[in-house]
C-alpha cells in the first residue's frame, strides 16, 4: 500500500501551547484533542454517532484486551478496527505496556518481553515488541503504540532506569518488526509512536528523548507512565521537562491523562492530545465533570433540582434533561442513565480541548486558562 504522510501542521502557539493540525489515513485531528477510551472497540455506553455528534476526532482501544476477545486475527479478517467497530474517524491502539503496570501480579517481565496470565480464563499470553506489532497492525489503528514498560509514578531512580532503558530496547524492535511488515504492502497505512518513559526523574526523561530521537525520525512521541499514582506537580513538572527535549515540529500524545485541568495544564506544557477512561468510569458511579467542578449526581440535594447538570455545556444530557432526572435514573438504577453522565463527561472533556484550540488561535490562551482553573476550584468538589 502507499505510504501515507502524517504531517503535523501548527497555525497558532500561545507559549508552549499550539493548535495544529494531524493528517492520518482517517482524517485531520485538530490539536489539541482529547480521545475517549473504546478499550474493547466501543466507548462504553456510547456508540460512533454520539461520538461524532460531540465532535470526537480520535478514539483509542487497547491492543491487550483485543488480542484477548475476539482476537487480533479475527478482527483482520473481519476488516481491521474501524470496520468492526463503526467508527471511520482517526483510531489509535495502546500496545499493553499499560497492563505491564496495572495487572502486577498477573505478569512477570524480562527482556524479551512480558508473560501475561489473562484476567479472563488465566491462560498464558506472551507479549514481545514483534508479537504486538503484529497484532497492532491487524487491528490496522492509524496510530499504534510501541510495547513499553510502564512503572507506578514513585518508583525510585534504579526502577524507573531499568523500565525506561527496556522500553528503548524495545522501540528498537519495534521500529524493526513494523518495518518488516510493511514491506509485505499488505497492512493499511500505520504510524509508530515511540513512548518516553522515566518516571518523575527529569534527567531520565531527557535521556529517554534523546535515545528515542536517535533510533528514528517519527511522526509523532508519546509521553507515558504519568497519572499513576505521582502527585500532579510531579506531572506537570516531567511534561515540562519533555517540552523542552522533545522535538516541536511533532505532536505530543500524552497517554492515559484525562481529567479537565490536567487538559488545560497540558496543552499549556505543549501536549497536543489525551486519551483517558475517566469520564466515563466517573459516569458509570454518578460523577460528573462540571465547569464548577465534579459533582455526584446522587447526592440528595438534587432530588428536585429542575436545572441542567451545566448551564454552560451544551451536550444532549444537559440540553434535555435535568438534575433531578438524572439523579432519579442512578438511585432507580436504569442504565440510561449510566449512558447520559457518560455521554455527557466525554462531551465536556472534547468540547474543552476544542474551546483551547479556540483561545489558542485567538490569542487569549494565558486568560482562558486562568479563568476555567480559578472557577474550576472555586467551590469543593462533591
Amino acid at each position: 500500500m502507499t505510504r501515507f504522510d502524517f504531517a503535523f501542521t501548527v497555525a497558532a502557539e500561545a507559549g508552549a501551547a499550539r493548535a495544529g493540525a494531524f493528517a492520518t489515513p482517517h482524517g485531520v485531528i485538530e490539536t489539541p484533542a482529547f480521545a475517549p477510551v473504546g478499550t474493547l472497540a466501543s466507548v462504553k455506553a456510547l456508540e460512533p454517532e454520539d461520538l461524532r455528534a460531540m465532535g470526537t476526532q480520535l478514539v483509542l482501544a487497547n491492543a491487550y484486551h483485543l488480542h484477548l476477545r475476539p482476537g487480533d486475527d479475527v478482527i483482520r479478517r473481519l476488516g481491521g478496527l474501524h470496520r468492526f467497530s463503526g467508527w471511520d474517524g482517526p483510531m489509535l491502539t495502546d500496545s499493553g505496556g499499560f497492563q505491564v503496570f496495572s495487572l502486577d501480579g498477573l505478569r512477570t517481565v524480562d527482556d524479551d518481553g512480558v508473560t501475561f496470565q489473562s484476567h479472563l480464563n488465566g491462560a498464558k499470553i506472551r507479549f514481545t515488541p514483534e508479537s504486538v506489532m503484529q497484532l497492532e497492525r491487524n487491528l490496522g489503528a492509524d496510530l499504534i503504540m510501541q510495547f513499553d514498560h510502564v512503572v507506578p509514578g514513585q518508583a525510585p531512580h534504579a526502577l524507573a532506569h531499568e523500565a525506561s532503558e527496556r522500553s528503548i530496547r524495545w522501540l528498537a524492535r519495534a521500529r524493526d518488526a513494523f518495518a518488516a511488515l510493511e514491506a509485505e504492502g499488505t497492512y493499511p497505512p500505520q504510524a509508530l509512536l515511540p513512548i518516553v518513559q522515566g518516571g518523575i526523574h527529569a534527567d531520565l526523561r531527557r535521556d529517554a528523548v534523546r535515545a528515542i530521537a536517535s533510533a528514528g525520525d517519527w511522526p509523532a512521541w508519546a509521553v507515558g507512565g504519568l497519572s499513576v499514582g505521582e502527585a500532579k506537580p510531579d506531572m506537570y513538572a516531567m511534561l515540562e521537562v519533555c517540552d523542552a527535549v522533545i522535538p516541536r515540529d511533532r505532536p505530543r500524545y500524552l497517554m492515559g491523562v484525562g481529567f479537565p485541568e490536567d487538559l488545560v495544564e497540558g496543552i499549556a506544557r505543549g501536549i497536543d492530545f489525551f486519551d483517558c477512561v475517566a469520564p466515563t468510569r466517573m459516569g458509570r458511579t454518578g460523577a460528573l465533570f462540571t465547569h464548577d467542578g465534579r459533582l455526584n449526581i446522587k447526592r440528595a440535594e438534587f432530588r428536585e433540582d429542575d436545572g441542567p447538570l451545566d448551564p454552560d455545556c451544551d451536550c444532549r444530557t444537559c440540553t434535555r434533561y435535568s438534575r433531578a432526572y438524572l439523579r432519579h435514573l442512578f438511585t432507580a438504577e436504569e442504565m440510561t442513565g449510566l449512558r447520559l453522565l457518560s455521554l455527557h463527561n466525554v462531551h465536556f472533556l472534547v468540547t474543552l480541548a476544542r474551546r483551547a484550540r479556540a483561545a489558542i488561535l485567538a490569542g487569549t490562551f494565558a486568560a482562558w486558562r486562568d479563568d476555567f482553573l480559578r472557577r474550576y476550584f472555586a467551590k469543593p468538589s462533591g
